[in-house]
């Protein structure tokens, strides 16, 4: 048995000593110490020894399998050292050459468009404020005046996940809550994500962005409404933005109204941007209807108050003259790297 492992011991180590990578060296272990290998059937061949001879032969065994190794180990990181000196003298490096430029992302026009919004509403002196996303039907509907068998609820326009819980349609409901959690005054903005069951197009999107303001104190006017908001466009677009109120309707104001800006393209002279009018639609406002101001445990008889709400991507659209709101989420890096 000794001169048997003597025998493949000098076997191994010749092979060890041809190989030339370390890839061979693999071949090799498996050989000769996988559990096919030649020293491990010789170990199963101790059943066949003097049981008095075992101990010996067994020792005998165990320092050929460290013997061996030891030797692979040492040749491995021969081979290493080796290829590593080989590759390094075939690959050389030019240092004098400029490094790669880093490419580093930005802000998406969604997002310099609302830190634009909340800077001219943070410094009229409004706090931002959240709410969840998924919200209950109550505080997106019945809180803000809108019945159970108004329009608005209609399926084909809001998301339902039971009946009483949805995706938010409108940030309207963050300022409901604000209302039943903090007692006026109050003067807040709510942006975040809404959805509505619109089919894609140039214009539309079943997942957009909304900024809504409420204000709530004493005295509080239609004409403190048209301040605020004419002081707010011309900030965004420029000292020399006029507006315009047309009257309309809103289940959650009264009065209710739309506010246009005239064209900062064209001055008001009509172009392609402002369809040839002068004038630009960009947000829907009005007085806070007294009904929404009970149910959220405001006395509207001592308090009244008004609220807006504005398109996020219509402001990055008109501000940036983008003609087709799809390119806002298309990740297109030619798009974005504009901004």
């Amino acid at each position: 048995m000794k001169e048997k492992l003597e025998q493949v011991c000098q076997e191994a180590l010749a092979r060890l000593e041809k190989a030339g990578s370390v890839e061979e060296l693999g071949v090799i272990r498996v050989a000769y110490l996988g559990k096919k290998g030649q020293l491990t059937e010789l170990l199963k061949g101790m059943r066949d020894v003097d049981p008095e001879d075992r101990p010996k032969v067994g020792q005998l065994v165990n320092e050929a399998r460290a013997r061996l190794e030891g030797s692979l180990e040492a040749r491995k990181k021969e081979l290493a050292a080796k290829a590593l000196e080989e590759q390094l003298r075939s690959e050389t490096i030019d240092v004098t050459l400029p490094a790669k430029r880093n490419r580093v992302g930005h802000r998406h026009p969604n997002t310099i468009a609302l830190e634009e919004l909340e800077r001219i509403f943070i410094g009229m002196g409004y706090e931002v404020v959240e709410g969840p996303e998924v919200e209950y039907d109550y505080y997106n509907f019945e809180a803000l005046n809108i019945p159970a068998n108004h329009p608005a609820k209609d399926e084909q326009d809001t998301f339902y996940i039971n009946k009483d819980i949805v995706l938010r349609t409108q940030t309207s409901p963050v300022q409901v809550r604000t209302m039943e959690q903090q007692k006026p005054p109050i003067r807040v903005i709510a942006p975040g994500r809404v959805f509505r069951s619109d089919e894609v197009d140039a214009t539309h999107s079943p997942c957009f962005h909304q900024v809504e303001g409420l204000v709530i104190d004493k005295g509080i006017t239609f004409a403190d409404l048209k301040g605020t908001l004419q002081d707010f466009a011309r900030e965004l677009f420029g000292p020399e933005t006029r507006v315009k109120f047309r009257p309309h309707h809103f289940p959650f104001t009264e009065p209710s109204a739309e506010m246009d800006v005239s064209c900062f393209k064209c001055g008001g002279k009509g172009c392609r941007m402002c369809k040839g009018n002068g004038w630009i639609e960009i947000l829907g406002c009005g007085m806070v209807h007294p009904k929404v101001l009970r149910m959220s445990g405001i006395d509207p008889d001592e308090y009244t108050g008004f609220a807006f709400g504005i398109g996020l991507e219509r402001i990055a659209l008109l501000k940036y003259e983008i003609d087709d709101m799809r390119l806002l989420y298309e990740n297109d890096e030619r798009f974005l790297r504009q901004f």
